[in-house]
């Protein structure tokens, strides 16, 4: 009888815990709309020729760089997002969280493209290599790299505000 009851209060317990961990699992935190920030220009060129000109936010801390265009819906064709890093080296990056496809272009520290990841699909997690050493990389809207031809060897300039 002594056993059953032990039994009992052990199989309460584990209940008890089962139905408390079940209610956090269903709770959800709502994620605020993300605006665009203008918080400089960037030029990507050709030989000296300008493709093209973005509005650019910037992103150097941490959680800057951590959450880039994390939790929004999307991105004017005029606007990008210029990431730059302390250091130069292989860095890699994935979709979570980001919800609308991305090209990215990884720029070594003369600022010139050294790579492109063409058509990031959204919210997938599987890492992105820049598979050379860079200081900065620059995400634009996808399909914008095929219509402006930008190539390995092209080059940004940016100014911040």
């Amino acid at each position: 009888m002594k056993r059953f009851v032990v039994y009992l209060v052990v199989l309460c317990a584990i209940g008890v815990f089962l139905v408390s961990c079940k209610e956090k699992a269903t709770t959800s935190i709502a994620t605020e709309k993300v605006d665009f920030t203008k918080e400089g220009e960037l030029q990507i060129l050709k030989r000296d020729s300008i493709i093209t000109q973005l509005d650019i936010e910037i992103a150097t801390s941490d959680y800057e760089v951590q959450t880039g265009l994390m939790y929004r819906e999307s991105m004017a064709e005029n606007q990008g997002m210029l990431f730059i890093f302390p250091n130069v080296a292989v860095h890699s990056f994935y979709m979570k969280n980001t919800e609308f496809p991305l090209d990215l272009l990884f720029i070594d520290e003369s600022l010139k493209v050294a790579s492109i990841t063409e058509n990031a699909q959204p919210l997938d997690e599987t890492g992105i290599s820049s598979q050379v050493p860079i200081k900065y990389v620059l995400e634009i809207n996808a399909g914008l790299t095929q219509k402006w031809n930008i190539q390995v060897g092209d080059s940004i300039t940016y100014t911040r505000n």
